[in-house]
């Protein structure tokens, strides 16, 4: 894509989705911080549904510590490596407690520091909670950029770099939300959308599924 078929793909989306938001439901930096780690392989809405009773209880990494291991994994047991990720949750919520006085770090380099805490998953607190323009690669976004020839890369670290270096700066702060929500709702893996698709002008890809396939709704 040319730069100024990137402006008119973000503006497209914008255009049509305002104020883009994660589908992760939290009500503080730490909630978010827990949510995104449980969410690793597991969808936002198994997510929703496993932290809104745990959520009620737990606010605070101490009162996660409070809880304990066993206590939290009742609440995630429906999520997948349910048994990896309370171990994770809970060493995070120590190290919290014991080295930031409970606070949620505001830098990358900090976040990564913390157990179950990636590059992705740093990039999506940087966003979601501290505004920073960041861009979490996750496989909607690692597919969507590959497939349309929006930002193409082997791995994940190489698409990032091409959206860190290609996103114009209206759209800087929106941008993962917009990929990811477009990756999940129409640029689909196994057959996009693209009869609906309102970048499908824009897109590079050259399977485009111009016709619905009879069946679908």
């Amino acid at each position: 894509m040319t730069k100024d078929e990137i402006f008119e793909f973000f503006r497209i989306l914008a255009e049509d989705n305002p104020d883009p938001q994660t589908e992760l439901e939290f009500g503080n930096a730490y909630q978010l911080v827990v949510a995104v780690a449980l969410s690793a392989q597991s969808t936002d809405v198994g997510v929703n549904k496993a932290t809104r009773a745990l959520f009620a209880k737990v606010k605070t990494p101490q009162q996660m510590l409070d809880l304990g291991e066993e206590g939290l994994r009742e609440h995630i047991k429906t999520i997948g490596l349910f048994n990896s990720k309370a171990k994770n949750v809970i060493a995070l919520s120590r190290l919290l407690v014991d080295e930031y006085g409970g606070d949620v770090p505001d830098s990358r380099e900090e976040l990564v520091k913390l157990p179950g805490v990636g590059r992705k998953t740093a990039n999506v607190v940087l966003n979601c909670w501290f505004g920073q323009e960041t861009f979490a690669v996750d496989t909607h976004i690692f597919r969507v950029g590959n497939r349309t020839g929006l930002a193409k890369g082997k791995t994940p670290e190489q698409v990032e770099a091409k959206l860190e270096k290609r996103v114009p700066a209206p759209f800087r702060l929106g941008a993962h939300h917009w990929l990811i929500l477009h990756g999940r709702y129409v640029c689909k893996a196994r057959t996009p959308e693209c009869w609906r698709c309102p970048v499908a002008g824009l897109c590079s890809f050259r399977k485009k599924v111009l016709e619905k396939p009879k069946g679908r709704g």
